[in-house]
């Protein structure tokens, strides 16, 4: 695998990681995950993946906010094919940033000559905004537990977009706006203030360390 560059975000706990193809006449080879090549990095140095997803999304879809404690589940997250506009919430009780929202543009195309994963640790939720048919590859440190995960609306008024690149903020807000697809229970998912209030919020906690 050859890893091109690793880029902190505004959370610099998440980054994306962007590996090399290679490519001739005939298309592309690429190494998109090696052990070696993840454990070398700081960011992944001890994670142990433990499940592995596959969706596909239709264009127009919303799905989020995600995350989940017992076992807590970091994500490495993908687009295979299509576009894939990343969205990530600092749920992470007296953070600098909590309630803060950014979004990271991970489209695939073909012919490009490096695609990128983006590493979204525990304390972060993961939401997706899908602007075209989409189908997205992502890695999990722990087992999905169906007893200990939650969500908060992606719509939710109290979110702070401020961090948020504008053009992806505006390309949220847009199809938001105009009736996108999205589960029930992600749009009756809780507001931020009421998550808040929830015991089960201190489970995630500025500055501890989570793996």
């Amino acid at each position: 695998m050859k890893i091109v560059d690793v880029i902190p975000l505004a959370f610099p706990e998440v980054a994306v990681i962007r590996f090399a193809r290679f490519r001739d006449h005939r298309g592309y080879f690429t190494e998109h995950y090696r052990v070696s090549d993840f454990e070398g990095l700081d960011l992944l140095r001890g994670i142990d993946f433990r499940q592995m997803n596959e969706s596909f999304s239709r264009a127009g879809t919303i799905r989020g906010l995600h995350f989940q404690w017992d076992p807590y589940q970091g994500k490495l997250v993908r687009a295979v094919t299509g576009r894939l506009i990343d969205l990530i919430l600092d749920i992470r009780q007296g953070s600098p940033t909590y309630g803060q929202i950014i979004a990271h543009d991970l489209p695939s195309r073909p012919d490009d000559d490096h695609a990128q994963w983006i590493w979204i640790p525990p304390g972060f939720a993961h939401g997706m905004l899908l602007t075209e048919d989409t189908l997205v590859e992502y890695l999990c440190s722990g087992e999905y537990n169906p007893k200990t995960e939650a969500g908060l609306s992606p719509f939710a008024p109290d979110l702070d977009w401020s961090l948020c690149d504008p053009e992806l903020a505006e390309t949220f807000h847009r199809l938001a706006a105009s009736n996108p697809l999205v589960s029930p229970k992600d749009r009756d998912a809780p507001d931020l203030a009421t998550w808040s209030q929830d015991p089960r919020s201190s489970h995630f906690l500025f500055g501890q360390t989570i793996r």
